[in-house]
């Protein structure tokens, strides 16, 4: 049997450059309207991400983080308190993934948002509001300089300062550990999925009835 962990990779580690995202209560339909998730697949979404914060209904573009050069090419998004309320859509992530995000910073995420987080690889983690204020204000005018965000010591390092970060236990090890897809590991799985199944006694239970009506 294959090793069940062989195609994800562990995400212990993500630095790169930030962009913050300011506010409170920022809910997935800002993040990606709905209008947007009418789609097969989730490719080409991250164009569409805070599209409605981003233009008015000219297209013109407003005065966002994210329509400002210097943070085109930013990995690492810090936001402040219950980011990705509202609506549990899949979609939220998804955007800000193809857009280019691989890590959030905040001081609080919703639970459902931060687990569709999880399922992409993306950590989601937190620090107090004094931590994530001086944090987006070194971000803002430190645009060009990296952030390192260190989830199994769960610290972010950026401009020779360190701040200790939480991140949720089970987020953590699925994250260090490599065991985050989910879909992954069934897949990976699929022949020891197969033996239990075939060794629980309720499903040849409900095979001999199927065959039986047959």
């Amino acid at each position: 049997m294959s090793d069940a962990t062989e195609d994800i990779p562990e995400v212990d580690y993500v630095e790169g450059t930030g962009i913050p995202i300011r506010g409170n209560d920022i809910d997935t339909d800002q993040i990606i309207p709905a209008r947007f998730m009418k789609v097969v697949t989730f490719d080409g979404l991250g164009e569409f991400a805070f599209f409605d914060v981003r233009f008015d209904d000219e297209d013109n573009q407003k005065d966002h983080p994210m329509n400002e050069e210097r943070f085109q090419d930013a990995n690492v998004m810090v936001v402040n308190s219950n980011f990705g309320c509202g609506s549990s859509r899949e979609h939220a992530p998804q955007a800000l993934m193809r857009w280019g995000i691989d890590a959030i910073i905040g001081e609080s995420f919703a639970e459902i948002f931060a687990g569709n987080c999880l399922a992409l690889g993306i950590p989601t983690v937190t620090a107090d509001h004094e931590t994530i204020n001086a944090l987006q204000q070194w971000v803002d005018d430190n645009p060009e300089k990296e952030i390192e965000v260190d989830v199994a010591a769960e610290t972010v390092r950026y401009g020779g300062n360190e701040a200790n970060v939480s991140v949720d236990d089970a987020q953590r090890q699925a994250l260090v550990e490599g065991i985050w897809d989910t879909t992954a590991l069934m897949k990976a799985n699929r022949n020891a999925i197969e033996e239990t199944a075939e060794g629980l006694p309720y499903l040849d239970q409900t095979r001999s009835d199927v065959e039986a009506d047959d």
